[in-house]
This record gives structure tokens, C-alpha cells and sequence, in this order.
């Protein structure tokens, strides 16, 4: 008997996971029309037709997998977030199993700003983000959610600070999570300014290296 109610359960539990898969992909490619449709007309002007339009379901589905737009705007946050933080730990581990050699501060930094890189548009993820900021400011929920993601981010970069630092023969001049504050404002900054002047994607790149490069001395020093 309990052998046939463990059958039983195993074969529920097979039905069920092309079910699950099938939702995860859904979701996935609503998250993908909408950081389209977000970077492209803003919050306001993104409508869940708009998203469901460039995803290929209808309102149905949208509304089966999220309550509103704003919960797919704090899941899509924490999505870009993640992302960050998975590169940043990629970069760590790397640095701890390989030991790359960097040649002085200013590269080592710019090593750095390259482990912060999210695969993909590095421009649409900067108007994500900036509407993410905007909305966060605007929406309390929003902002829970930002701010936590925030401060995983900032823990994350400022441990992959202070493995450099180790790696290098090199100490941090500030507090690894004020230099992990630093070399994030540097990046956005330079990255946001790039854009605004219409920068192509390589001069975007190149100006945001530059800018953590000039900040790099005020972060690491040598013994």
C-alpha cells in the first residue's frame, strides 16, 4: 500500500514539473519584453499589452504569472540584481583559483569595473536601472526591494575588493564597503553620462574604465 501511494506521488510529481518548467519560461520571456519595453518608453508608457505584444502571450498569461505590472517591475529589479552579483562572484572566484596578475592600481580597477558587467546591453541594463531608481523612489515596495538588493550588491564588490587587494599585495585606503561605494558611483556616473552624450557602445566602455581608473588611487594603495 505505501508502496503504490509513493508511486502515486512520484508520478504527480512528473506531471507536474513540465508544468513548473513551462511557467518559469513564461515568466522569463515577460521579464525579457519588459526590460525591452521599460528601456525603450519608460515605466509609465509600458503597458502589460505592450509587454504581452513583444513577449507573444496574451493578458491571461501576464496576469496568471504576475498580480500587476509593478510586481513584474520589482521581480525584473531583482532579476537585473542578481545578475550583478552573479558576475561579481564569477570575478572573486576566478581571482582566487587563477590569481591573475594586474599591472598597477589603475589596471586593477579597471579588472575590476570589468567583473561588474551584466552579459547582454550594457546601455538598456543602465536605463533599467534607472527607472528602477526612479520607480523605487516613488514606490515603497519598490523601494524594499531596491535597497536589499543594494546592499547585497555593495557586500558582493566590496568582497571582491579586498580579494584583489589580497591577490595583489595591495590595501584598501578606505573601509572595503565605502571603496565598494566609491567604484559603484564611479561606474553608474560614467556609464549614465556615456549615454546622455550618445556614446557608442565601445567609447561607453572605454569612458567607464577611465572614470574608475582616475578614482583608483583614492581606493588601493600599495604596502
Amino acid at each position: 500500500m505505501q508502496h503504490a501511494e509513493q508511486d502515486e506521488v512520484s508520478e504527480q510529481d512528473a506531471a507536474a514539473r513540465p508544468q513548473t518548467r513551462s511557467r518559469e519560461n513564461t515568466r522569463a520571456r515577460l521579464l525579457d519584453a519588459a526590460a525591452q519595453v521599460f528601456a525603450e518608453v519608460g515605466l509609465g508608457e509600458a503597458s502589460v499589452e505592450a509587454i504581452c505584444e513583444r513577449a507573444g502571450f496574451t493578458r491571461g498569461a501576464f496576469y496568471s504569472n504576475f498580480e500587476s505590472k509593478d510586481e513584474l517591475f520589482v521581480e525584473l529589479a531583482g532579476r537585473f540584481a542578481s545578475q550583478q552579483v552573479d558576475g561579481v562572484r564569477r570575478r572573486v572566484a576566478a581571482l582566487i583559483e587563477c590569481g591573475p596578475e594586474v599591472d598597477g592600481d589603475e589596471a586593477g580597477m579597471v579588472g575590476l569595473v570589468e567583473a561588474l558587467d551584466v552579459p547582454g546591453d550594457v546601455r538598456l541594463a543602465v536605463l533599467l536601472m534607472s527607472e528602477i531608481k526612479g520607480r523605487a523612489m516613488r514606490d515603497a515596495k519598490t523601494a524594499e526591494a531596491y535597497l536589499a538588493q543594494d546592499a547585497q550588491l555593495l557586500g558582493e564588490i566590496a568582497q571582491l575588493l579586498e580579494e584583489i587587494a589580497h591577490a595583489k599585495g595591495l590595501h584598501l585606503a578606505l573601509p572595503a564597503h565605502e571603496a565598494a561605494r566609491t567604484v559603484l558611483t564611479a561606474w553608474e556616473g560614467a556609464a549614465t553620462r556615456a549615454i546622455m552624450a550618445g556614446l557608442p557602445e565601445k567609447e561607453l566602455l572605454e569612458a567607464r574604465a577611465q572614470e574608475v581608473g582616475r578614482i583608483a588611487h583614492l581606493i588601493i594603495a600599495r604596502d
